[in-house]
């Protein structure tokens, strides 16, 4: 029995299922998870579906691992909750300490959270805190860009930078200044590759002395774009740049590698393809990989010391460094290293986004395939001389999904152009992916744009043989 698509109310097996109590965004329904395992997934009907997006790019080492369920199931039976007031747990001591080792130098203060949006607002009271503490109290705007999107929490809504999720709540948040992401495969000027890397970063200095720099605290970036500008990736020029801006004016760099970090690019950072030194950055989603809900900030000392100094830092989740979650991302980290999956993100990410580079010649209306490592998007337009989007009725970023979905593809998608317009999809399997599986993904979707193309009346070449 095949479900119907995500834009109806029936899914596999509706007939005989309850009303569901649950609600998130939308009516939906989707067929009830059975098992998963690896790359995979498999409903209650027996149907296997292909997890090529790592769910929101969380499943960075794929699903079932027994050596981290054994991990989890070891400390389940010494405990599974120690409240950081009253006790320390070794699974967290021994993971902070393994994750400052990965850090830059003096990054080596670590808080850990529950998810990314708790890992940006700890962020931002941290850098806030530290601006007292310092007698910088003037210091409270956190620059950020558009399109970006760094949390659901009012605090790291107001730095998103997409229409959508941030409208509703304007009134009831404190919106921070934004600069233009680094959309240069866009842009249609003069300038080359490394030049426009350039002008976008001045963009920066250039929002810092209109805010006047006594009131900048910080700057937060993602190093490669996560859901909301589709794996973005600046030239390499735009780094550099804003980090000597940031210096110059004495503000912090805050690096946002909730979907970046923890290898998916290739390296343990993203920040580490640029050698980009941060002040601060947040973690989370594959840093327990879906085994338990965990994040951290990271932070250097020299911003941490004044803030305990001057009293402790005024912030707290009563599930941080919790044992269990601290267990299964201590045994993440030991099957990212002892597997060697940054390495394997690197080698499979290259053939995959090859792949992706080949379907341009089929289908015309793809404009852009971008990203590192096995964190990766292609783009849909109506021109790609011009980049135009598809008409906004066509609504491709939700059709694409459901077609792959039905096929027995999961990937991720957004619209692309601040939330209002555009398409682009995210293609992020889990870092355990190899090469038979890449075409596995490959071959279905394909199938899926070409069946879109279709049903769009969108013009596609042949198969390639």
């Amino acid at each position: 029995m095949t479900p119907t698509t995500a834009t109806t109310s029936k899914a596999s097996g509706d007939e005989a299922r309850e009303p569901s109590n649950l609600f998130y965004q939308t009516r939906s329904r989707r067929p009830v998870v059975a098992r998963a395992e690896g790359i995979y997934f498999w409903d209650r009907d027996g149907k296997r579906y292909i997890d090529g997006s790592s769910g929101a790019m969380v499943s960075n080492i794929g699903h079932g691992n027994p050596r981290v369920l054994a991990a989890m199931r070891r400390q389940m039976e010494e405990a599974t909750f120690a409240y950081r007031l009253h006790f320390e747990n070794e699974a967290a001591e021994t993971l902070a300490r393994r994750i400052a080792k990965r850090m830059p130098a003096h990054l080596d203060r670590v808080f850990f959270v529950s998810g990314g949006s708790e890992a940006v607002e700890s962020c931002l009271k941290l850098a806030r805190q530290w601006a007292l503490a310092v007698g910088q109290g003037s210091r409270y705007k956190v620059i950020s860009r558009y399109p970006s999107y760094h949390g659901g929490t009012l605090g790291a809504l107001a730095l998103t930078g997409y229409a959508p999720m941030t409208a509703p709540f304007a009134p009831m948040m404190r919106e921070m200044p934004k600069i233009p992401a680094p959309t240069c495969y866009l842009d249609r000027d003069s300038l080359d590759w490394e030049g426009r890397g350039l002008r976008y970063a001045e963009l920066l200095r250039d929002e810092i002395r209109r805010q006047g720099p006594e009131t900048v605290l910080a700057f937060i970036m993602e190093p490669v774009g996560g859901a909301s500008t589709g794996a973005l990736v600046a030239p390499d020029s735009y780094y550099a740049r804003v980090r000597e801006i940031c210096d110059e004016y004495g503000i912090l760099l805050i690096l946002d590698e909730v979907m970046s970090g923890v290898g998916r690019t290739g390296r343990f950072l993203a920040a580490e393809h640029w050698n980009l030194r941060p002040d601060i950055v947040a973690m989370s989603k594959g840093f327990a990989a879906g085994y338990a809900p965990l994040g951290a900030m990271v932070a250097d000392r020299r911003l941490v010391e004044p803030v305990l100094d001057k009293g402790g830092f005024v912030h707290g989740y009563t599930y941080a460094g919790n044992p269990l979650a601290c267990a299964a991302g201590l045994a993440v980290l030991e099957e990212i290293e002892n597997q060697d999956l940054m390495g394997n993100a690197a080698r499979m990410g290259a053939l995959l986004k090859s792949r992706l580079a080949g379907l341009v010649q089929r289908f015309p209306f793809i404009g852009d395939v971008r990203g590192l490592g096995l964190l990766l998007a292609f783009e849909l337009v109506a021109d790609r001389e011009s980049m135009q989007p598809l008409p906004k009725d066509l609504n491709a970023h939700s059709r694409l999904v459901d077609i792959a979905y039905d096929k027995g593809l999961i990937i991720y998608s957004r619209r692309t152009r601040g939330g209002l317009e555009g398409d682009h999809f995210l293609v992020c399997p889990p870092m355990i992916v190899d090469e038979t599986q890449i075409e596995e993904i490959m071959t279905l979707l394909t199938d899926s744009l070409a069946a879109f193309a279709t049903e769009a009346g969108l013009p596609q070449g042949n198969q390639p043989t």
